[in-house]
């Protein structure tokens, strides 16, 4: 287990909340669960894994899935829990390590989310575990969503938010930016320990799994850049530019548009 994995709990258990309301009405979650929705149907059996507070969950519990959230975080899956039973849903909760999830989490799915753990373990050996251990969770023919932050994705959160980023001398920013400019990755202190990766490398790391490519997508679409000033318009302009972000999506010449990226595929 890399010695990241604590501190990463501990991110994460300070404020399970944090999370649920980060993605609450926001591009990133509007449109991954309307995507998303396109693969899994009422009653396929689903495992979360790295669920983290249980947004997609109990998304996907109100859609009539048999839902089963894993997460690191303790209070993630407390909070999970609570939040399930706010909405009149019945979700299965456990603590969970999705480098041993096929040790610890018995039966298969028809479905497994991989939607947070590729972003925190910083090794590729233990990402390519991470996928394993999913597959092994999987019934053949089944679905498997991984995600990943790309390396674009903090330029668009300095413009975005603090700009002024860019001349504070932070070392770890510089090494960041480094690493952009060489079409590199980042591995480091980002929100938490955090693996940044190039869009062109996620379908290579995906091929070498037994996996149908089904359909790759950035999961803010277009819409990132701007989202703030997009989501506070009234509710028929929202919905018309996640229309128009939906069809982008799915065009590799506006991947770099988004700051998360999705893969789904069959297991073969």
């Amino acid at each position: 287990m890399e010695h990241t994995q604590d501190e990463i709990r501990r991110f994460y258990d300070s404020d399970p909340s944090g999370e649920w309301e980060r993605i609450a009405g926001r591009p990133e979650f509007l449109l991954t669960s309307r995507i998303l929705s396109r693969y899994l149907k009422p009653g396929m059996k689903i495992l979360d894994l790295g669920g983290g507070p249980g947004r997609y969950a109990v998304f996907f519990a109100k859609l009539g899935c048999d839902v089963t959230l894993a997460d690191l975080s303790g209070e993630n899956v407390r909070f999970a829990a609570e939040k399930a039973k706010e909405n009149g849903v019945t979700i299965r909760t456990m603590q969970a390590d999705a480098l041993t999830a096929d040790q610890t989490i018995d039966g298969e799915f028809d479905a497994v989310l991989l939607m947070g753990p590729l972003y925190h373990l910083l090794q590729e050996k233990s990402r390519v575990r991470a996928v394993e251990a999913s597959l092994n969770l999987l019934k053949p023919g089944g679905i498997l969503a991984a995600s990943f932050i790309t390396m674009f994705s903090a330029v668009i959160d300095y413009m975005k938010h603090y700009p002024e980023a860019v001349c504070n001398g932070n070392p770890y920013d510089e090494m960041y930016m480094k690493s952009l400019f060489t079409d590199g990755d980042y591995t480091g202190p980002a929100f938490t320990q955090a693996y940044f990766t190039q869009i062109h490398a996620i379908e290579p790391l995906m091929a070498r799994f037994p996996l149908e490519k089904l359909l790759m997508f950035s999961q803010e679409g277009i819409l990132s850049p701007c989202e703030d000033r997009i989501m506070a318009q009234s509710p028929d302009v929202v919905e018309e530019w996640l229309r128009i972000a939906e069809n982008f999506a799915v065009r590799p010449e506006y991947y770099s548009w988004a700051e998360h990226m999705m893969y789904i595929g069959r297991k073969l």
